[in-house]
């Protein structure tokens, strides 16, 4: 399936690895231009490296004040296509046991800083693009002991419908996309590291695998493409069934 992407220009942030360098691979494999914002690393120049010779980086730290501005200023005139809003997660924990201070941190880490990214590049966007959110499966069902992931996703789900209708008319899609057990670094470090914990995670999804960062990237970029040309408004979960809710 052609997905319309060829000569399209899109940003992926906390690209350097895992989800947000699986959908600047699959944006790319297909012809997009992707400019990839991550923290300074090794990981971020080698994933500019793998992505060819239409791929731009932009190291900044993405929750600083003014990341969002910084990269703004790395992308020239030219109109972007599309946005994958892809920050850190917080800090695990139980919501009774995070101090003010590590709520706040967390509230700044991911309302705040996707927040920051969404309004600085909407004015960037061309009639016909679209902003794709990467939230968790916590907006639908709680995990033990990501409390602040469990509290502060379900409020960025609403912000995706809200600025689903604020956009529309602009022509500019918003959807939301949840992953659930992917096999990234912090979902590694989740399990504990270790076979049995692994297993124990495994045993909870319906197709008993966790799935590749390469599935998740795929669905991420359909969704940012021309090809969901009438898709905005909903969140999308890449999962292997562990959401048991039909909606």
């Amino acid at each position: 399936m052609d997905l319309g992407l060829e000569g399209r220009r899109y940003v992926v942030t906390a690209a350097s690895r895992g989800l947000g360098y699986a959908t600047a691979a699959a944006l790319s494999a297909d012809g997009a231009h992707t400019v990839i914002a991550a923290r300074p690393s090794a990981s971020l120049d080698e994933a500019l490296a793998s992505l060819g010779p239409h791929a731009q980086a932009v190291p900044v730290d993405l929750t600083d004040v003014d990341a969002a501005e910084q990269i703004a200023d790395a992308l020239g005139a030219a109109p972007l296509d599309g946005v994958l809003v892809n920050v850190g997660g917080p800090a695990a924990g139980r919501a009774l046991d995070y101090t003010d201070l590590q709520w706040q941190q967390a509230f700044e880490q991911v309302t705040l800083t996707t927040l920051r990214i969404i309004r600085t590049l909407a004015p960037r966007l061309a009639e016909g693009a679209s902003f794709l959110v990467v939230l968790s499966s916590t907006v639908k069902e709680p995990i033990d002991v990501l409390a602040a992931s469990n509290v502060l996703r379900p409020g960025l789900a609403m912000l995706v419908k809200d600025l689903a209708n604020e956009l529309a008319p602009r022509g500019i899609r918003v959807n939301g996309i949840l992953p659930g057990k992917i096999a990234t670094d912090r979902m590694i470090t989740l399990t504990g590291g270790t076979q049995e914990g692994l297993a124990a995670v495994e045993a909870d999804i319906p197709m008993k695998r966790l799935g590749s960062p390469k599935e998740f990237g795929e669905v991420a970029a359909f969704l940012l493409s021309p090809a969901a040309s009438y898709v905005t408004g909903v969140l999308v979960p890449v999962d292997g069934g562990l959401l048991r809710s039909p909606w």
